[in-house]
This record gives C-alpha cells, structure tokens and sequence, in this order.
C-alpha cells in the first residue's frame, strides 16, 4: 500500500495495525558494554516476535549496528544499508526504540524519515509516541530530535569535566598501547623489553646523529619491530622522541575537539598543555639530559625541514638537504649506484632523478667524494682556527652591542597594546550607538590593518634577535666541533656531527671540461669559506679533489 492511501486510511480512524504493511525494524546501541549488549538482544529478540503477532503485517529482517554512537549516520553500516533498501521498496513501516536509537542529530533525524517517507515508508518511534505517517510528526520529531541531541552535549559536556578532574589528578589518560610502558590503573609502568628499544632510540638519534629513517632501519637489522611485527614507522619513532613521558613527565591536555558533534581534534598550543615531572605515575626511561639533547637536535631539524619545505627536504641521510644545484637551485637527492662489489651512494639534481638528462647534466657525485672534500676544508678550518674563533667573537660582539632589536621589540609591542586599547575603545563607542556601524567598521579595518603591519615587522625582529641569541651558542658548537681530534672526525658518529653541526650548504657547478665538478662549501656563521673541484677518474680510477684556488674569505653573516 502506497502512502497516500495508508494516511487516508489513518484518518479515517484506523490503527497502524488495521492496515497490511511490510515492517522491521531498526536497533541500535553504542557501547559494548555488557548491559547495551543485554539491551541490543532484547531488542532483537523483542520486535520479530511483536510485528509477527500483528495479523495484517508481513514481517521483513530487523537491521541493527552495535557499539557505534548515534551522533552521526555515515558510520553505521546497517542503517545506511536500511536507506538503500526503503529506496529498493522491500518494506513500507520501520519500528524503533526512541529517537536517540536511530540519530542523536536534529538534522540527521529529520533528514532521514524525510528520505524514507519519498520512498513511501514511514518510522514508529515507540517510546517518543510518534509516528512519522502522521501530518504532524515533523514538529514532534523537531522538538524530540533536538532534546536527543542536546543530550549528547551534555553527555560530551560531563566526559571533557571528567577529563579535566583526572588531568588535575595526574591520572594518565588515553590508549594503554604507549610504546615501553604497561598502563596500570591511570599510572605508567615501564616493560624493560619496550623500554630498551626506546633508549635505542634516543643513542642512536643524539650519539650517532641517525635520521629517523635510518633508525628504523637500524632496529630492523637488529631484530626490534613494532608489535604488528614490522618495521617501525617514522611516526612512531618522532612520537617517541618527543613524548614528554619518556623523561618522567605528565603530559595532557593536548588535544581538543572542535565540537561535540565533530570527529575533528585539534592539537592545543603547547603553553596550553599540561606538564610537569611526575616520576611517580610517569616513570622515566631515559635521563632528563639526554630527552632535551634529542629535542634540541628534532627541533633544529624541523626548522631547515620548514625553510626547504618546498624543495621536498627530509634529514634521512647525511647530506640530505645540503647538496644544492646551481643552475635551477633544487637540492640533489640521494641514491644508489650498484656494482659487484657492493652498493654506492651517489647525489644527483633533482631534475635530473626525476626527468632525466636532458633536463639537468650536472655531475653525479659520490658520498666518498664528498666526504674527501669535507675532510680538506676542515682541515682548512682547523689550521686557521684561532684567527677565525677570534674573529667570530669579536663580531659577535660587535653585532650584540649595535643591536637595538629588544627595544624595537618592545616599542612595538607597546604599539600594538595601544592599538588593541583603542579598538576595545571603539567597540564601546558602536555598542552605545555613538558612531554608527559604517564608521565602526571602517575605523576598525584600519585598526586591523596597522596591527597586522606591526606584527609583520616583529616578526622580522624577532627572527633577528633569535640569530643574535643563536650567534654565541653557535660559536661555542664550533669550538667544540673544531677541537676534536683529526684521527677521529671522520669516524660515522663524528662525521655526522661535523655536517649537522658545521655544513651549512655545497652549491655544485658544472665546467667546460665534464671530467671536473666544482664544488664551494658554506659553512654556518661563515660565508664563502672554501672551494674545490673534483676530477673525475678515469676507467674506474679514484677521483682527485683539489683545491680551487681563489682566496679563502672567512665573512661573517
């Protein structure tokens, strides 16, 4: 029966059970807990038998989803797949619980009995006494639908206080599958087994200066893997890396949810988290010393990883980042030549890697090469090292005693708070109708403009002050840098240091003769400091690294 003739029926005066339809039935609860599961079989059991009972109705297979919250349709499978057959015409009458057992979203409910009443069938909420053939079930199901759905508000409202008591507590909070921990009653215990690969970690990311990548790799090769059985991810191992957790401290409040209605979270700023030494529920499995080192060093690599963001930078390997082309500025990329007596690391442009020659013919170069001429230079270094460190301090000094970047800093910021003083002003003034909207508005884009300039210039000025900051720190790294011994630099571990710590950039330039590539190298805190050009080997002979010659200039930046 269609449903023009089954509402013609109902206002003659018959009951829904005086007139043949096909019906099921639609349950649903969202928790596996024991008694929602109690809840969803007697449901099950309930509805076949009552619409059985009902001589005029012909029965049709209930749908049901367990454990899926109500709070937004397109996650439960049955439901959806109970649209698609009302569509298909296989039922005319829905029997349901209540209104939050088929959507706890004012829009979502009337949405999906609208759909169903175009496809003829209508919805029997039993609790709530409505139903959806009836002229005048919309309003009902208005009002129902939205106590239904600030239900869950305030269900969401009672979780977030919830959470907020056991932060204040320091009871940890989230998954118990925290990598080196067992979770144990809101409180951390470490599992030595997880914990060992966690100080793995951390040595072989600040000692042997590894990328992530590498990392992985190096665990792998030792036989520790995830406890899926792979290889870890990158995630997981920066995740590591930067949990507050592993030094011993509690961490929460760090995510939020934009509303109660929205899968989305947002990661807070971290002056909003919650963190403090809590050794007692947070057990720390590597020294406070070593936890800052490894962040010192990630934060570093995130800052050139954000500058070279667009040229596809990662820190997987030891040049990665530092190789630049000097004829279409794009870095060269790493990869492997293959021969029978092992594999080669090599760097080439990236256009070349990625399109071929006949886009950029610059050299391919050698890791082994590299490193000769990295040797060279900082043998260059080491021999001028006095005359440079000295000459860096007293620049150092002369920058720092010149600077008035604090005080336009502060000037600034004074601009700024006035500024923001004026628009409350302003706001006042509209709000007690002495200017009218029109000036309101044009006053206050002014405001805007002249706060968003401002900000730009303390931007700039903030970025300077932290290179003066930056600049004695960077010289005490080259002093230690310099001073370890010649014999051992170019061990993996001091290597590596050496190109973090020192390398700022090698910009390569192709020559008339193709057999020579020549290389300049920039250092950090120094500019134009070296130049060399390699020479190719013939039929398989050694390269040649040579000085270039034209005068070392130590200039500072």
């Amino acid at each position: 029966m269609d449903l023009y003739s089954i509402r013609n029926e109902l206002i003659k005066g018959k009951s829904i059970f005086d007139i043949p339809m096909r019906v099921t039935f639609y349950a649903r609860v969202s928790t596996d807990k024991d008694e929602q599961k109690n809840s969803l079989d007697n449901q099950i059991d309930y509805y076949p038998k009552y619409i059985k009972e009902q001589k005029n109705w012909i029965y049709i297979q209930g749908y049901f989803d367990e454990g899926i919250s109500g709070t937004k349709i397109n996650k439960r499978e049955d439901f959806l797949k109970m649209i698609d057959d009302a569509k298909d015409g296989k039922f005319d009458f829905i029997l349901t619980k209540e209104i939050s057992r088929f959507a706890r979203n004012t829009v979502d409910s009337i949405k999906s009995t609208q759909e169903l009443l175009k496809c003829g069938v209508g919805v029997l909420f039993e609790s709530d006494n409505i139903n959806t053939l009836l002229p005048d079930s919309e309003l009902r199901l208005t009002i129902m639908s939205a106590i239904a759905q600030d239900e869950v508000r305030k269900i969401s409202e009672r979780v977030k206080f919830g959470f907020k008591r056991a932060i204040e507590n320091g009871r940890v909070l989230g998954a118990s599958n925290i990598w080196g921990y067992d979770k144990d009653n809101g409180k951390l215990v470490i599992n030595e087994k997880e914990a060992e690969v966690v100080r793995l970690i951390f040595n072989m990311y600040v000692d042997n200066r590894y990328g992530m990548r590498t990392i992985a790799e190096k665990l792998a090769e030792q036989g520790h893997f995830n406890r899926n059985g792979r290889q870890f991810s990158l995630t997981t191992i920066r995740y590591i890396l930067t949990n507050p957790k592993y030094k011993g401290y509690y961490c929460g409040n760090k995510i939020t949810k934009y509303d109660y209605m929205l899968d989305n979270v947002k990661w807070k700023d971290k002056k909003d988290w919650v963190i403090y030494e809590d050794n007692k529920n947070v057990p720390p499995i590597v020294s406070k010393e070593l936890w800052e080192k490894a962040n010192k060093i990630y934060n570093s690599r995130s800052e050139k990883l954000t500058e070279n963001n667009s040229t596809g930078y990662t820190n997987k390997y030891s040049y990665s980042g530092k190789i630049w082309c000097s004829e279409h500025n794009v870095l060269f990329y790493r990869g492997e030549y293959k021969y029978k007596n092992g594999n080669k690391e090599v760097w080439q442009c990236k256009l070349f890697k990625e399109k071929g020659k006949q886009y950029c013919n610059s050299p391919t170069l050698y890791t082994t090469e590299l490193n000769e001429v990295l040797k060279m230079s900082y043998e260059s270094l080491v021999e001028n090292k006095s005359n440079i460190l000295n000459d860096m301090i007293d620049e150092y000094k002369l920058t720092t005693k010149k600077s008035d970047t604090i005080k336009n800093i502060n000037k600034i910021e004074k601009q700024i708070n006035d500024i923001l003083i004026k628009k409350d002003k302003l706001l006042d003034l509209s709000i007690d109708k002495t200017i009218s909207n029109e000036e309101f508005k044009e006053r206050n884009i002014r405001f805007n403009n002249e706060v968003m300039k401002l900000k730009n210039e303390l931007g700039e000025l903030r970025k300077q002050e932290k290179q003066n900051n930056n600049y004695e720190e960077t010289i005490k790294v080259l002093k230690k840098s310099i001073n370890i011994e010649l014999n051992n630099i170019f061990s993996e571990k001091n290597m590596q240091q050496i190109i973090d710590d020192l390398l700022d950039k090698i910009v390569v330039y192709k020559t008339e003769d193709e057999n020579v590539v020549h290389l300049k190298l920039y250092f950090k805190a120094l500019k134009h400091q070296d130049s060399y050009d390699i020479v190719k080997g013939k039929k398989g002979k050694k390269s040649e690294v040579l000085k270039h010659q034209f005068d070392t200039q130590y200039t500072y930046h």
